[in-house]
């Protein structure tokens, strides 16, 4: 169910993920360095996406210094040749990182002598690959407009009223339909990185967030003094 009640914060998209950026930039979101390190590849970033899932994303960047600085295994066929073993001592800390190890090779064996596939379909093959994973990997390594939603982008979505819903799959076809196709690709990382350091699951910076005047704030207990709504 898409929620209307929000179209002004609809209408200014652009202004508030510019606002967002800018804001996740000054606190050095852990997803923006995230970014940096994996940008020049296709396979960092699906490998950087997969392992950070249900992982801190500082967590998620020690790991893949160790890996692709670190060891040097910045290609499929270099992470199969470290084995098993030591490629879970590398990714040591990574939540599930022994399921994800087995994922991760399994993947570079698929891909040993392949191009990352540059579709749904393709990148749902591979072990360890879900939806949310794939949307950001097709929106980050190859431009299309796909949206990964995550807990931080289900989490501001709803709280700024721009969609009511209850489940990620949800959301993801709600803000599809509302979302300008221009803002789509950027959505997943600003709302994310926004959501690392300003818009926290339980104590979010209301007070400071340059977007307070349009956010509903829907879900948030209490109310800022600098905010027109409390919690909806």
């Amino acid at each position: 169910m898409v929620s209307m009640a929000n179209r002004e914060a609809l209408g200014r998209m652009g202004w508030i993920l510019s606002r967002m950026r800018h804001e996740s930039e000054k606190r050095d979101a852990p997803v923006l360095r995230a970014e940096a390190a994996t940008v020049d590849s296709p396979f960092k970033i699906l490998v950087f996406t997969m392992l950070s899932s249900r992982t801190k994303d500082e967590t998620t960047i020690k790991a893949i210094h160790r890996l692709f600085p670190g060891a040097k295994a910045d290609s499929p066929k270099k992470i199969l040749s470290l084995g098993a073993r030591k490629l879970e001592r590398i990714l040591y800390g990574v939540g599930f990182y022994r399921v994800k190890t087995k994922n991760l090779l399994a993947i570079c064996a698929m891909l040993a002598d392949k191009h990352v596939p540059d579709t749904l379909e393709g990148l749902l093959e591979l072990p360890g690959v879900g939806r949310k994973t794939a949307n950001i990997v097709l929106a980050r390594a190859f431009g299309k407009n796909t949206i990964g939603v995550d807990v931080h982008v289900h989490r501001i979505s709803n709280r700024l009223g721009l969609v009511k819903t209850k489940k990620p799959e949800d959301t993801e076809r709600a803000l599809v339909r509302i979302i300008p196709k221009r803002y789509v690709r950027s959505l997943n990382r600003d709302f994310v990185a926004f959501g690392q350091t300003v818009c926290l699951p339980r104590k979010p910076d209301c007070r400071t967030c340059p977007i307070n005047r349009l956010c509903y704030r829907i879900g948030v207990t209490g109310k800022c003094a600098v905010c027109r709504y409390g919690a909806r």
